[in-house]
C-alpha cells in the first residue's frame, strides 16, 4: 500500500491568512515610484528641450571691475639695425674677422681683389689726363684766338686814325687851293673804308672770344665728366674693402675665406648691439586694435620689467597673426643677443567699473550676439551685446546684468536651442 501525504497536511485557519490590503502594497508602490519618475522627466521636459550635464559647460558670472585689455606673449629679440655687406664687385675676399668680433666704426672686415676694376679706375684716369691736356690746350687756344682778334681789332683802330689824319690834311690843303676836290673825296673814302674795318675787327673780336669761350667750356665740361666718372669707379675701388658701419658686432659671415665672390654676393653683417627691438606675434582679432606709442612692458630672464613701446605694426596676416616691433623706451636689458626670448605685454587701455565676464567661446559663437544665461538649473538663450574684449574678460554693453550666470563655455552643444537644462 504506497503512503499518501495526507498525514503532513494540515489546515489552517481564517486568521493565519493574509489580509486583501496587503496584496496592493507592492503594486501601489510600483505605480507611486513610476509617477515619481513621470513628474522629474516631465519636469526636465518643460524646463528644457534637452539636458546636458554641468561638468560638460563652464558657467561665469557677470560682475562690475575694471577692464585691462593688454596682448601678452613671448617675443623675440631682434637687431633693429643689422645691415649685410655686400660684394661691390667680383673678386677673391679675404676675410680679416670671424663671426662674433666685436668691431668699431671704419674698421676693415674684409677685402675683394678685384682687377677689373682696378684696370678700368687706371683706364679711367688715364682718360681723365688725356681730357684735362684738352681742356689746357682748349684755354690756351682761346688766349691766341682772342690775342689775334685782339692784334686786328687794335690794327683796325689805327688805320681809322691814320685815314681821318689823311682826310683832314686834304681837307686843309683844298681850302688853301694847293689840292684838288678829287684827292679829298678819296680821303673821305679811305676814311670810311677805315671805320668799316674797324667795325668788323669789333665783331670779329666779339665772335672769337665767344667761341673761344665755348671750346674751352666743352672740354672742361668732358673733363668733368670724365672726372665724375673716375671718382665713382675709384669710389668702388675703396669699396672693395668691407668696413663697419658702426661699432657693433659680427654677424652671420656668409663667405668662405680666399673664395672667389660674385658681384653682390652677400659676404657678412653686422649687428648694431646698442639697438635692439623685440618682434611680436599679435592675433588678428587685436591687430585693428594696435596703434604706433603705445605702451608695452618686456621682462628679462632675469624678471625685470623694461618699459617699451609699440614701433611697427605689419600690415600683411600670416597665419591670422600680425608681426609688431617693440623698442625699449629708456634702456634695454645687459647682455641682449639676437633671438633671444624675452616676455612681452601690450597694455591697450583700462576701461573703469565695467560690466564684465570671463572671456570664452561663447564670444565667437553667433558673433557675439546672444548667450545662455542660468535660469535656475536651465539655460535660457539671450540676446546680448558685447564691447570690447581682453585676454581673459569681456565687455558687456546690454542684455545682462550684475550677478547674472552665463554659460561661457560649452555652450556649441546645445545648438540653437532657446531653453536647455543643465543638470
Amino acid at each position: 500500500m504506497i503512503r499518501d501525504t495526507s498525514a503532513q497536511d494540515r489546515p489552517l485557519s481564517h486568521s493565519q491568512s493574509s489580509a486583501p490590503w496587503r496584496r496592493w502594497v507592492l503594486p501601489a508602490g510600483g505605480g507611486l515610484v513610476l509617477l515619481i519618475c513621470i513628474v522629474f522627466a516631465a519636469r526636465g521636459w518643460l524646463s528644457g528641450s534637452s539636458s546636458f550635464d554641468a561638468s560638460r559647460v563652464r558657467i561665469a558670472e557677470v560682475k562690475r571691475g575694471d577692464l585691462v585689455r593688454d596682448i601678452a606673449g613671448d617675443g623675440r629679440v631682434i637687431a633693429s639695425n643689422s645691415p649685410t655687406l655686400y660684394a661691390i664687385a667680383g673678386g677673391v675676399v679675404t676675410l680679416k674677422v670671424v663671426a662674433g668680433d666685436v668691431v668699431k666704426q671704419g674698421q676693415p672686415l674684409a677685402e675683394i681683389d678685384s682687377p677689373e676694376l682696378r684696370s678700368k679706375l687706371a683706364q679711367e684716369q688715364a682718360t681723365l689726363a688725356s681730357l684735362e691736356a684738352e681742356a689746357s690746350r682748349a684755354t690756351l687756344d682761346a688766349t691766341l684766338a682772342r690775342a689775334n682778334a685782339r692784334k686786328l681789332l687794335d690794327q683796325a683802330e689805327i688805320d681809322r686814325q691814320a685815314a681821318q689824319r689823311d682826310l683832314q690834311r686834304y681837307q686843309q690843303g683844298f681850302d688853301g687851293g694847293a689840292v684838288p676836290k678829287i684827292e679829298v673825296m678819296k680821303a673821305q673814302d679811305e676814311l670810311r673804308k677805315a671805320e668799316i674795318g674797324l667795325a668788323h675787327a669789333s665783331k670779329d673780336f666779339g665772335l672769337q672770344s665767344e667761341g673761344a669761350g665755348l671750346d674751352t667750356r666743352n672740354k672742361r665740361l668732358l673733363a668733368d665728366r670724365q672726372r665724375a666718372v673716375v671718382m665713382e669707379v675709384q669710389r668702388q675701388v675703396d669699396a672693395l674693402t668691407l668696413r663697419a658701419p658702426f661699432d657693433g658686432q659680427v654677424g652671420q659671415v656668409q663667405a668662405v675665406q680666399r673664395s672667389n665672390v660674385a658681384i653682390n654676393a652677400p659676404v657678412l653683417s653686422v649687428v648694431d648691439l646698442s639697438a635692439f627691438e623685440v618682434e611680436i606675434k599679435v592675433p588678428e582679432s587685436f591687430a585693428r586694435d594696435l596703434a604706433i606709442g603705445m605702451p608695452a612692458k618686456l621682462t628679462s630672464g632675469s624678471g625685470e620689467p623694461y618699459p617699451g613701446e609699440v614701433s611697427a605694426v605689419s600690415p600683411e596676416v600670416v597665419n591670422g597673426e600680425v608681426n609688431a616691433r617693440l623698442r625699449f623706451s629708456d634702456k634695454q636689458p645687459p647682455g641682449l643677443r639676437q633671438n633671444q626670448r624675452l616676455s612681452a605685454r601690450i597694455l591697450m587701455d583700462t576701461r573703469r567699473n565695467v560690466l564684465l565676464v570671463e572671456r570664452g567661446p561663447f564670444v565667437d559663437q553667433g558673433n557675439g550676439r546672444y548667450a545662455y544665461v542660468m535660469e535656475g538649473s536651465s539655460a535660457v538663450r539671450r540676446p546680448v551685446q558685447l564691447g570690447v574684449s581682453s585676454l581673459n574678460a569681456v565687455e558687456i554693453l546690454g542684455g545682462l546684468q550684475a550677478g547674472d550666470k552665463i554659460v561661457v563655455s560649452g555652450s556649441d552643444q546645445f545648438g540653437d536651442a532657446a531653453r536647455v537644462s543643465v543638470n
